[in-house]
């Protein structure tokens, strides 16, 4: 239970500031929002699932985020107080754009 507190407050903290980084960072000719983290059992590594408005823009961001792994992971050493920092990867939230067809197509019906 303790372990399941400590995921979520770090999840919730990764969400954060890396939603502060991407705000900061990105060129902003689209929205990137970051949907949910994943974390590995060992804690080293966390994955970042995000989605990119317009659509048309994913593959840019997508590119940006994964070039700005290091840089992130270098902001986020800055910005939190943590010992041990995991690695950062980013990954295109495929949940998150099924669920917006799947609302799509039932306000088409």
């Amino acid at each position: 239970m303790a372990d399941e507190i400590k995921d979520g407050r770090l999840r919730d903290l990764i969400i954060a500031k890396a939603g502060e980084f991407i705000a900061r960072e990105s060129n902003g000719l689209s929205l990137i929002t970051v949907t949910h983290v994943g974390i590995s059992d060992n804690g080293k590594l966390a994955m970042i699932y995000f989605t990119v408005l317009p659509i048309e823009k994913e593959k840019a961001a997508y590119d940006f985020l994964k070039r700005s792994r290091g840089d992130f992971r270098h902001f986020f050493m800055e910005k939190s107080r943590m010992h041990r920092i995991p690695f950062f990867d980013f990954e295109i939230d495929g949940g998150e754009k099924n669920r917006q067809k799947i609302d799509e197509i039932s306000h088409t019906i």
